[in-house]
């Protein structure tokens, strides 16, 4: 079977991950062309080095290469101002992007929650780190009972937050906070992020933290049985995803007391807690870069369906 050719834009840490995954993991796509603003960015060296179409002068570049229109799929980890650019360029080329930067300016999309939802999109949104993390985990509680509201902290080495991510902390704090309203169907969502610089590196932890109407046995069962089958769906496409310990329920009033409906009682409600890993593949990024590695990972994810999709309807 013939594979669709791919370009990334962006040569730093999040785009060279992910184009080792597309080269060695992806029975779908190719790689067609890597393309950065430096010259001497790690990333167009080495994929100069593995015969694949460079150029280092950005989206201009990428459209004056001689493979140009064989490439099908962009996808975009530059910075969110940035993606807003490329995206204008690209427009009338019919091009698809998958965006792994926090601009938002297309659909959201999470593999695990809606993936079959926004296969005609020209341009789709993967969110952020801490959004592919933790809105799963939502949207299956969702599922069983309505979430009133929702807070995730995601907690990252410093050392895998590189300029893009530093740059874009408001962009993530909002894009990750509407994710968990839109696409994990919280009343309200609410996204934090700690930058870590603990020595060694941690890997990246998520904590989920969710107030929903006051759960008997029965439901606390639905939901725990909910999380871990979600955290399966997301694992088969992020291998080092998986629940730090079981999920936790309280009835004894919450932290996230002052956010709860003014006229609910303290016996009304229950808070759902849940505490996340990911571990880097390790593949380019070191393994504590779980929060680069969940992106590539479901950027790839994504993008392959895209393809299928295409194959279907042509069929």
């Amino acid at each position: 079977m013939s594979k669709t050719k791919v370009a990334i834009i962006g040569s730093g840490n999040i785009g060279t991950d992910l184009m080792f995954k597309v080269m060695r993991l992806s029975d779908t796509l190719e790689m067609g062309a890597m393309v950065g603003i430096d010259p001497e960015s790690d990333g167009l060296a080495r994929a100069a080095r593995l015969g694949i179409a460079t150029t280092h002068e950005g989206v201009e570049g990428l459209i004056a290469l001689p493979n140009f229109d064989e490439i099908e799929i962009v996808f975009d980890a530059t910075s969110a101002g940035a993606h807003i650019y490329n995206a204008e360029k690209l427009a009338p080329y019919g091009k698809q992007l998958v965006d792994l930067t926090p601009a938002a300016i297309g659909p959201y999309l999470v593999p695990a929650v809606n993936l079959e939802e926004h296969l005609d999109a020209k341009n789709i949104n993967m969110v952020t780190c801490g959004g592919q993390a933790t809105i799963p985990v939502v949207a299956a509680i969702s599922q069983v009972t309505p979430v009133k509201y929702a807070e995730i902290v995601a907690s990252i080495s410093s050392k895998s937050a590189g300029p893009g991510t530093r740059a874009n902390i408001d962009e993530f704090t909002e894009t990750t906070s509407r994710g968990l309203e839109v696409v994990g169907g919280a009343a309200r969502g609410k996204a934090i992020i700690v930058l870590n610089p603990a020595e060694p590196p941690m890997i990246m932890r998520d904590t989920v933290q969710v107030i929903v109407g006051r759960l008997d046995d029965a439901g606390r069962d639905s939901v725990s049985a909910a999380v871990a089958a979600q955290v399966a769906r997301v694992a088969q496409y992020v291998p080092g995803y998986r629940l730090k310990q079981q999920v936790q329920f309280s009835d004894q009033g919450s932290t996230l007391d002052t956010l709860v409906p003014t006229d609910a009682r303290a016996d009304e409600y229950t808070q759902v807690t849940v505490f996340l890993e990911v571990e880097g593949a390790a593949m380019y990024l070191p393994s504590y870069a779980g929060n680069l590695d969940i992106m590539t990972s479901a950027a790839m994810r994504a993008a392959e369906r895209l393809v299928e999709a295409r194959k279907e309807q042509l069929a």
